[in-house]
This record gives C-alpha cells, sequence and structure tokens, in this order.
C-alpha cells in the first residue's frame, strides 16, 4: 500500500487546522503558507473533509474552518477515507478476483490482513495525540487573537482628468485648428 499525497497533505493539514482553532476559523490561505500546500489543493480536500463532517466552515470575514467535532474523535482513519484514498494492499482491491473473475492470487489473504493492520493501526491514532506530539517536541503555535474586521466603505475612486481628445473625430477636430 502505497499513501498519497491526497492523505498525506489531508492529515497535515487537519493537525494544522486542530493545533491553530482555538484562536477562531483558520483559512485554507494560512494552512497553505505554513504547510507549503497548493491552495486549490487543500480546497479540494478541505472540500471532502467537510462532506464527511470532519470539519465546519465559516464564511465572510474572519471565516475560515474549524474541526467538526473534537480532536480526540478523529481518527487518521477518518481523515484518509474521507478524502477517498484507499487504505488497500491487495491488486484487486478486496474483491478476490487478483487473477480475473473468480480467481485470487496466491498472497491474497496476506494482503488482505494486512490492510486490516492498516485499518485498526491508522483507526488507533487520534488527530489529537498527532496534535499533542507536535506540541511535546517544541512546536510553537502563535497566540494570534481572532481579528474581528470592521466594514468599512469603498474608497472613492476620482475621476482623471485629462486634456486629450476622447475620440477620433476630436482628434482631428484638434489638428485642424
Amino acid at each position: 500500500m502505497r499513501l498519497t499525497t491526497k492523505g498525506r497533505f489531508a492529515v497535515t493539514a487537519m493537525i494544522d487546522l486542530a493545533l491553530r482553532q482555538n484562536n477562531g476559523p483558520v483559512t485554507l490561505a494560512a494552512i497553505s503558507q505554513r504547510q507549503q500546500i497548493s491552495l486549490s489543493y487543500l480546497e479540494q480536500l478541505f472540500g471532502k473533509l467537510r462532506r464527511h463532517e470532519l470539519v465546519e466552515s465559516t464564511r465572510g470575514p474572519g471565516g475560515g474552518y474549524t474541526l467538526g467535532r473534537k480532536a480526540a474523535e478523529i481518527t487518521v482513519a477518518d481523515i484518509i477515507v474521507s478524502v477517498d484514498e484507499p487504505i488497500d494492499a491487495t491488486q484487486c482491491g478486496g474483491k478476490e478476483n487478483c487473477l480475473g473473475e473468480g480467481h485470487r492470487c496466491m498472497t491474497h489473504d496476506l494482503w488482505a490482513a494486512l490492510n486490516s493492520k492498516m485499518v485498526d493501526f491508522l483507526d488507533s491514532v487520534s488527530l489529537q495525540s498527532l496534535v499533542d506530539e507536535q506540541l511535546a517536541k517544541g512546536l510553537v503555535v502563535e497566540n494570534i487573537p481572532m481579528i474581528k474586521r470592521a466594514i468599512s466603505s469603498p474608497s472613492v475612486v476620482k475621476p482623471i482628468r485629462v486634456n486629450a481628445p476622447n475620440s477620433v473625430f476630436a482628434l482631428g477636430a484638434a489638428f485642424s485648428k
């Protein structure tokens, strides 16, 4: 089994979110900048995480994402499965037709058992334990209070006055004088 960037990035982004959500909703732009993950890729991942109710979104100024439930209640398996990452080491995707219809390969049971162990392991690791691990390693989370942005009126743009002809006809008239 190979864990792709989709699963790795989703877990990384969720750790970042869990570390910082106490200061209010966390923007994907901020996660993108800190974790060096493409913003458009994060938007795709968080759409899937939101559909699986692992995160909640808040729109508008001061908006962003927060966890959909407590970090202790979210497992790595939840995150990986929610972003459509297969946790499967079998060649047939668990359909038991590795060598064609109704025929399993000789190692099917081995890989199926590995799948079971991987799911059990990933299901035993909570997001909270990953957050605690980062904090124990000395990660310092900036404590920036949520900024409430005041709604301001748009600035007034004054038109530029130009003393030049505004059409081809006016240009011709200017030269004929």
